[in-house]
């Protein structure tokens, strides 16, 4: 077998790698994963335009916020917690018991605090000449303790 590395893709080559993984997974765990990906947009209400949001998905319980961006000229007036509120509402609404992602140390550690975010992890020197990432999560108190739906045949 050869190696072949893409530094542009598409969803079909993300695609091929999410479904072997999803099936060994169900092999090896004995259970679906649950696999429920989204997408929040924060949208300019003149333009109808995306100017920032949250990209994430829910597996094995829990969801991941892969990415959350508010563009600096919006912050500070609550469209982040909004967002973090729509994804905590997406974990709830599928039975999902938490919430997990990761934060450089010049990104928003306090911010995740305040929403009840704990840092479980750090990488020292992250990046090189002494940053930080920590790996924060949220256990969701009045989550339930079934299995979520398979929506995907995950």
């Amino acid at each position: 077998m050869q190696i072949a590395l893409k530094t542009e893709y598409g969803a079909e080559d993300v695609d091929v790698v999410r479904r072997g993984l999803i099936a060994a997974n169900r092999e090896l765990s004995g259970r679906g994963a649950g696999y429920h990906p989204f997408v929040l947009h924060l949208v300019d209400p003149e333009s109808g335009t995306p100017v920032g949001g949250a990209v994430g998905y829910g597996a094995f319980d829990w969801v991941y916020v892969e990415l959350l961006y508010v563009p600096a000229e919006l912050r500070g007036q609550g469209h982040g917690t909004r967002l973090m509120q729509a994804v905590e509402d997406f974990a709830r609404a599928r039975n999902l018991v938490g919430i997990r992602l990761d934060t450089f140390d010049f990104q928003a550690r306090p911010f995740y605090e305040k929403l009840g975010f704990t840092v479980f992890g750090t990488i020292e020197d992250h990046p090189r000449g002494g940053g930080r990432r920590y790996f924060m999560s949220k256990r969701l108190a009045d989550a339930g303790s079934s299995a979520p739906e398979n929506i995907d045949g995950a």
